[in-house]
């Protein structure tokens, strides 16, 4: 293991969410307070009150500036925007063992606003992919047309395609063609 478990699901609700966006998914995920729902729902967030259109906007804002850390690069300018998303968050760290998991650290102050929660806890997941020294773990996806997001937690750090069972396979069955071609020339 790379990271603590609370870690590597929080980058993988970073994952999922950059996913939903437009430069992922082509349409804009996260179009109402429904989808909004689902997706903390499907992604365990504890504590989730209602859910507004107020919270859909602050999700998508969010969901824009983690890309962007994706995005960075080099590692002072990811170090500039974690810094500005845990920053803008009142964090107050406090152990907790809700919901039937072991103690763990919450980054966020209990009563805290959906998108802080997410702020802070996927925030510093980021910190620590960074303070470990793994910011090439962040990744797009390397097919030509996909631009979704991935989180390489492989050891020997292979991993190139968002999906294996769709791009990693359509790479491979066109590089296939490809030799196919070229051995028949």
């Amino acid at each position: 293991m790379i990271f603590t478990h609370d870690t590597e699901h929080a980058l993988a609700v970073v994952v999922e969410l950059i996913n939903t966006g437009p430069a992922a998914s082509g349409t804009e995920g996260l179009a109402g307070p429904e989808e909004l729902r689902a997706f903390l729902e499907e992604h365990r967030f504890s504590g989730v009150r209602a859910v507004t259109a107020r919270d859909v906007d602050a999700f998508r804002a969010q969901r824009d500036r983690f890309r962007a850390v994706f995005d960075a690069p080099d590692v002072p300018s990811a170090v500039r925007l974690i810094n500005e998303i845990v920053g803008a968050v009142r964090a107050t760290p406090h152990l907790t063992d809700h919901d039937g998991y072991d103690w763990h650290v919450h980054f966020f102050a209990p009563e805290a606003p959906l998108v802080e929660h997410l702020a802070a806890d996927c925030g510093m997941a980021l910190a620590y992919v960074v303070a470990a020294g793994e910011l090439d773990r962040l990744r797009t996806c390397e097919a030509p047309d996909c631009s979704r997001v991935l989180v390489d937690l492989s050891r020997n750090r292979c991993r190139r395609y968002c999906d294996s069972r769709t791009c990693g396979n359509r790479m491979h069955v066109a590089a296939y063609r490809a030799r196919q071609r070229e051995a028949a020339l």
